[in-house]
């Protein structure tokens, strides 16, 4: 590398840009993916990056790789694939708690390594309810070591993660920009890292095994009751009592309110039903009105319930004569959902959402770091990792969870969708994977074949396999690519490598420069998520890599492996996604994640140094 190299006006458009990417991605004012389209939107502006280029991104193999890994565990889901799992664990395990967790932290870390880690997350989280309520083992003992086999298991493969699967694509970009002499770096196999992703995987079952659950043995209450039931909800929410039927008398103030209006009173009980003419319905709209003889279906201690309806002259009814069959619990009923850092729903409040009227859902609570908020949630926008306590129809509920923008934690009774095309779905999956290993087409076609098959053996519809895809993810990762192609193709990502010597020295060894390009990942992950921070960093790997005559392909698989060592912040969406129905807090995460930070970064160096 060119010592005298300096700064140009190019590069210090596109340092700018990543400055701003990661300031944007810290106050979080502008959403993740707005962020990245104006950062394509700026590099093609100022001619950083071709016009015929620019849009590549979103038919990159990572792309298309992430599209694919996502139907196929859609197609799993919906043939109730994972509901067999809990029984098998179940069984298998027979009851014991270190066996369970044991068991059930494996499989999850050896899907990661063909999903998505999210999706992985997503089909997990109610297994572990269900095996938390058969066994009595508190999800706070289950799901962190869950959680940490599937980021590890996700180097278990070059689409076990989403910097795996852009790593590739950034090596292919930067033989355009190599000093003459230098050899071409050749795309990583399929299974390139599954040593690391072995060793990894093995280290974080040990550490759980041993060490981890240690920090747990004390808050085994805090987080979400095994078995869901009654007493669980009036425990951890204040919502219990029995439902009663009230009728609206002529003389009710409550004539001609609406539903929202009646809510809104003092002592209010939880009305879940209304009859009004010959139609009854749970979670009425907030816009719906009461008129005379209109019946509530409302939830809450007698007392209060006989106070309220004296108020406000209804007349009241113990016995469920309109609403028996609604309130059936193998019908419907009360559950819990969190709320994913890609769902659609941050930001917004339950009064813009509408769940009630768009998807029959009454919003009862929100436990937001371990506090619940039950008074004017109405108005209250939702974060990510929020716990939302719903009462629903299950049907109704499994219907609005297609969307993905919150994960039922609740084992709710719904059938199985198409219980019948378990076995093609499971062909299809492990035929997919097949063709991938064999190298007799590139991994993406093999994936998307698998996609495909999916949809032709019926296992999915097509506008399933639309749902199925996250699509602020892929246009994230797609708008963040050329980024990566900008750092080297200005010389920046060669500038900021020449940086780095010139503070550390050239004349470390290796595996120092090795460690801090690592952590430089870690740290950037935890900033601005694991695809920003590959993006950002393999492209500087390797120039420091190319200078001091190391690897570059090593130096670039450390980064990407590096990326996705996150068990500090909820920036990582498996965490996010656990830490509101585990009740976790932050001293929680860092005091088992600190440690496992720093060993899966040794085990990266160590094995990587090994294999190259």
């Amino acid at each position: 590398m060119d010592t005298s190299l300096v700064l140009t006006r190019d590069m210090m458009i596109v340092l700018g840009l990543v400055g701003f990417t990661i300031v944007m991605f810290m106050i979080e004012r502008i959403r993740a993916d707005a962020t990245a389209l104006i950062v394509l939107v700026a590099l093609g502006l100022t001619g950083q990056v071709p016009a015929n280029q620019l849009f590549d991104g979103f038919s990159g193999n990572a792309v298309i790789a992430v599209i694919a890994t996502m139907i196929l565990g859609a197609g799993l889901d919906r043939t109730g694939a994972l509901n067999r799992v809990a029984v098998w664990l179940l069984r298998v395990s027979k009851g014991m708690e270190e066996r369970l967790i044991l068991l059930t932290s494996a499989m999850a870390g050896l899907m990661s390594g063909f999903m998505q880690n999210p999706s992985v997350m997503a089909l997990f989280l109610p297994v572990a309810s269900r095996l938390s309520g058969r066994t009595g083992i508190s999800l706070a003992r289950l799901l962190l070591p869950v959680a940490a086999a599937i980021v590890m298991g996700g180097g278990l493969t070059m689409i076990g993660n989403s910097p795996l699967m852009l790593l590739n694509d950034l090596l292919v970009a930067a033989n355009r920009n190599l000093p003459s002499g230098v050899a071409t770096l050749e795309p990583l196999e399929m299974f390139a890292p599954l040593p690391v992703g072995i060793c990894l995987l093995m280290v974080g079952l040990g550490f759980y095994r041993w060490l981890g659950h240690r920090w747990f043995a004390k808050s085994e209450d805090k987080g979400v009751a095994p078995s869901r039931t009654q007493s669980y909800f009036a425990r951890a929410y204040g919502i219990d009592g029995d439902v009663y039927e009230l009728t609206v008398t002529a003389e009710s103030p409550l004539v001609g309110m609406s539903v929202g209006e009646a809510e809104a009173q003092r002592d209010a009980p939880l009305l879940l039903a209304l009859l009004s003419g010959n139609e009854a319905r749970l979670a009425p709209p907030a816009d719906q009105m009461i008129w005379v003889g209109s019946v509530l279906g409302v939830m809450g201690p007698r007392e209060a319930i006989q106070d309220y309806a004296q108020k406000n002259l209804l007349r009241m009814s113990a016995r469920l004569r309109h609403f028996a069959d609604l309130f059936n619990p193998s019908r419907s009923g009360i559950s819990e959902a969190v709320i994913p850092p890609t769902s659609a729903f941050i930001g917004k409040a339950q009064a813009q959402l509408q769940l009630r009227k768009r998807f029959g859902i009454s919003l009862l609570a929100i436990n937001r770091d371990n506090q619940v908020w039950r008074e004017d949630i109405r108005k209250m926008p939702l974060k990510a990792g929020d716990m939302l306590v719903f009462h629903s129809i299950w049907t109704d509920l499994a219907q609005a969870s297609e969307s993905r923008d919150f994960v039922v934690v609740t084992d709710y009774p719904k059938g199985e969708h198409r219980p019948q095309k378990l076995w093609w779905a499971l062909g299809v999956f492990v035929g997919a994977m097949a063709l991938a290993l064999s190298t007799l087409v590139p991994v993406p076609v093999a994936l998307m074949t698998g996609a495909a098959a999916m949809m032709l053996t019926g296992v999915l519809h097509m506008d399933e396999a639309y749902s199925a895809v996250n699509w602020k993810t892929v246009f994230l990762m797609a708008c963040l690519i050329p980024l990566g192609w900008a750092m080297d193709s200005t010389g920046a990502a060669a500038w900021i490598a020449q940086q780095v010597l010139e503070r550390i020295g050239s004349d470390v060894p290796v595996w120092v420069l090795e460690a801090a390009v690592g952590l430089l990942a870690t740290a950037f992950a935890l900033v601005i998520g694991n695809v920003g921070a590959t993006v950002v960093v393999v492209p500087m790997a390797i120039n420091v890599a190319l200078a001091v005559q190391g690897n570059p392909v090593a130096f670039a698989l450390i980064v990407a492996l590096s990326a996705a060592n996150n068990f500090l912040s909820v920036s990582n969406p498996v965490l996010a996604m656990v830490t509101g129905p585990a009740g976790y807090s932050t001293r929680d995460l860092w005091r088992t994640g600190a440690p496992l930070t720093l060993v899966y970064l040794a085990v990266v160096l160590l094995v990587v140094n090994l294999m190259f």
